[in-house]
């Protein structure tokens, strides 16, 4: 079974049932995201039936056999039946951060949306954390086609992004590959959240790390934030999809977005 012999690096990648693991799995859940709240936690019981009942619930074990990487979706369906795997949820320790392992985790979680019918995988991301967007976009190769204000609630304005799981090879992304050049930004980001048009492409900068921002200026990340919904919200409702998040330059990010072909 795909998932069940070790990397060469030691770590297996594997569809996770047993209820150890699952305990495991949802203290790693909350630690890497700081959850104190009950209500924010991922219940093992829940995580139990979804892998019984086509979902994806995987993990990253170590060579002693803990986890130090987890991912859990279920099967979705839109109001006109197309069917989808939706991803809920990733998360690396700290300790394992840069060695691939989100990358391993969607495509153990690809193998078994295929495996259940389903053609695409779905999952949300915040759009203003650039590092996240190039990931979803240019290494893995999915497109953000739904932009949602306030998924969760206020502050929480969230991208959708599908991914085609017949093919997982990255379309953006690899030797080769060159994207058209962004048009200039201004320094000091003036311009970020702020749409530009240029050969038929909008390009829409933002902060490479909106992280560091938020923590020395607060009042400056929550005006980009508020461009940032103005301007996706706007480029998606006129059929446009994000294709492409790169770096430009130390403090700037830049999405790329086209019209569907």
């Amino acid at each position: 079974m795909p998932g069940s012999v070790p990397d060469d690096d030691g770590l297996l990648v594997t569809g996770m049932s047993d209820p150890v693991l699952l305990q495991e799995a949802a203290q790693l859940y909350r630690e890497v995201f700081g959850y104190t709240d009950p209500a924010h936690g991922v219940n093992p019981r829940l995580l139990s039936a979804l892998a019984a009942n086509g979902g994806s619930v995987v993990g990253v074990l170590t060579p002693d056999g803990h986890v130090v990487a987890f991912a859990y979706g279920f099967p979705g369906v839109d109001r006109d039946g197309t069917a989808y795997h939706y991803s809920q949820a990733a998360v690396v320790h700290g300790s394992a951060q840069g060695r691939g392992l989100g990358r391993r985790l969607k495509r153990e979680q690809a193998r078994i949306a295929l495996e259940h019918g389903a053609r695409h995988m779905r999952w949300a991301y915040d759009p203003a954390i650039a590092r996240n967007a190039h990931f979803n976009l240019d290494v893995l190769g999915a497109r953000a086609r739904w932009f949602h204000p306030d998924f969760y609630g206020p502050e929480s304005d969230r991208l959708v992004v599908e991914w085609d799981v017949t093919d997982t090879t990255p379309t953006t992304a690899g030797v080769g590959h060159t994207d058209p050049p962004p048009p200039a930004v201004s320094a000091e980001g003036r311009h970020w959240g702020v749409p530009v048009q240029a050969d038929g492409s909008v390009y829409l900068p933002l902060p490479a790390r909106i992280g560091e921002l938020a923590a020395a200026d607060p009042a400056a990340a929550a005006t980009v934030r508020a461009r940032l919904r103005e301007a996706l919200a706007a480029l998606i409702d006129e059929g446009r999809v994000a294709v492409s998040c790169r770096r430009l330059d130390v403090a700037t990010s830049v999405y790329r977005f086209e019209r569907e072909s």
